[in-house]
């Protein structure tokens, strides 16, 4: 999490923005990551001609015939001039990056840079400056962008809340992503699970800090192994540019509608992370005719799209609103039929209601199942602390359930787990199949009642009279002494 001074500056940049003009905050974090991804991009070509260097070989700065586009010079440009540079020079270079072809250049054909005075402009410039975001590591940037995030107040209208990094840091550790996977995200938003992957696969494949992945292996992991949609194309832009700051320069994510008739992917992934929208419906006229289930409520609806986009031996980690796992109607049921029935439910791990706040309360769950095998037993994991305060204002705090539940995930088949007083238990698929499907983790739990022992009641009876005897005494001495 960022501390105290950064975030005062982030606050400060859309105090500006709002009392410049901009006061639609979707609109608003658009035009901040633009300016971002300005400043980002000298920053990666120096990093590169660095890196070139090292290496002995030829370098060609992106800016070769665009010098002028360079965060470093125009950022000093007169109030007179900067304005009329930025929108009609610097932004159509940096729309036209990525390849004529390419996601990124579809998505930026209709982009607008739309800041409208001079003096906004180089107050915004200013203050990213002092983000020092070329100075900080990879973590600190996205931190800086995620807290950007999640200053968007209109987020959750649709059903849509900016999922926390440290859960998609612990659903892709659950998942454990690989080289050679082919992973998605259905309803991508600003690709926050996608970044997460692609970082965690890195990691993953470096000794002494250095990649250890080949120059084909690499090639496929950027091009042809993270995939994502969404329905909203501000998001897609802003998914796409977050993609090409973190080194993807020609990232897969489209806009479209993965629930609708237009979309039709079968089998064809290995892995899918997401956090679909909770509170959406979609009109029957345009529901994707592969989905069967009888409900136009998108959180069950998504969860059948996943199934059906997983390859045999594919697994999936998905957050779920609470009422998924114990919902009456036949669609809930359906649903769950299919993830006991069809796929392999490894955990469900119920998390506290504060997770998604500021932006709401709801109560979810994480699910992650593999596609293709039967049901034999559910572990699941009762979370009670995420590291962060439950209030509205989200502070760390000490308490955190995550790395235990990674830790015990792993060993859930080598330990016992039949204490169901405890956090975390297994639930046998016959009696969750008793319990009419029902897969929420109070109807397993048991409370584990502490026996009280008291002392003896003669014995109370006896210190009480004991001391009602001293108070008396002690009353007939202060009377003797006043009379």
């Amino acid at each position: 999490m960022l501390h105290t001074e950064l975030k005062s500056k982030i606050r400060k940049l859309w105090d500006k923005f709002w009392s410049g003009g901009i006061s639609n905050p979707l609109q608003a974090i658009e035009q901040i990551s633009y300016l971002i991804f300005m400043k980002k991009l000298e920053d990666k070509d120096i990093l590169d001609e660095q890196k070139a260097m090292l290496k002995g070989i030829k370098f060609k700065s992106l800016f070769a015939e665009n010098e002028n586009c360079k965060w470093s010079v125009w950022s000093e440009y007169s109030s007179d001039k900067i304005l009329a540079h930025v929108r009609d020079v610097v932004f159509p270079f940096m729309r036209s990056l990525g390849g004529e072809n390419s996601h990124y250049n579809n998505y930026m054909k209709d982009a607008t840079f739309s800041l409208p005075t001079a003096s906004l402009l180089i107050e915004a410039v200013n203050i990213i400056n002092d983000l020092h975001i070329k100075e900080q590591n990879q973590d600190a940037q996205g931190d800086i962008y995620e807290y950007l995030l999640s200053e968007l107040t209109t987020a959750g209208k649709n059903g849509q809340f900016r999922t926390p990094r440290h859960i998609i840091k612990m659903m892709v550790e659950l998942a454990k992503p690989e080289i050679g996977d082919r992973i998605l995200d259905p309803a991508c938003g600003t690709a926050g699970f996608i970044v997460n992957v692609y970082e965690h696969i890195l990691k993953a494949n470096q000794k002494n800090g250095v990649s250890t992945l080949k120059p084909q292996q690499k090639k496929i992991l950027d091009e042809e192994s993270l995939y994502g949609y969404d329905i909203d194309r501000t998001m897609v832009r802003i998914a796409v540019m977050n993609l090409m700051m973190h080194g993807i320069t020609n990232p897969n994510i489209i806009g479209e509608d993965t629930l609708s008739k237009r979309y039709n992917e079968k089998g064809v992934y290995d892995l899918i992370l997401a956090n679909p929208p909770f509170k959406g419906s979609i009109n029957e006229s345009e529901k994707s005719d592969e989905l069967t289930i009888s409900t136009s409520k998108t959180e069950l609806l998504f969860l059948e799209l996943m199934y059906n986009c997983l390859s045999i031996g594919g697994r999936c980690a998905v957050i779920v609103p609470d009422g998924v796992l114990f919902g009456n109607s036949n669609a809930h049921k359906s649903i769950r039929k299919l993830l006991l029935e069809k796929c392999r439910l490894d955990t469900i791990i119920s998390m506290p209601s504060g997770i998604f706040k500021p932006y709401a309360g709801v109560s979810t769950a994480v699910l992650f199942f593999t596609k293709g095998e039967p049901t034999e037993k559910v572990w699941f994991y009762d979370m009670e602390a995420d590291g962060f305060s439950l209030d509205d204002k989200r502070n760390e705090i000490k308490n955190n359930d995550i790395p235990e539940i990674l830790e015990k995930f792993e060993k859930r088949n080598k330990e016992d787990n039949q204490d169901r007083s405890k956090k975390y238990f297994f639930i046998p698929i016959d009696e969750i199949k008793a319990n009419d499907w029902d897969l929420s983790i109070n109807k397993y739990k048991e409370e584990k009642l502490n026996e009280v022992v008291y002392r003896n009641s003669i014995e109370i009876i006896k210190e009480a009279k004991k001391e009602i005897k001293e108070l008396l005494d002690g009353f007939e001495e202060l009377e003797k002494i006043i009379k």
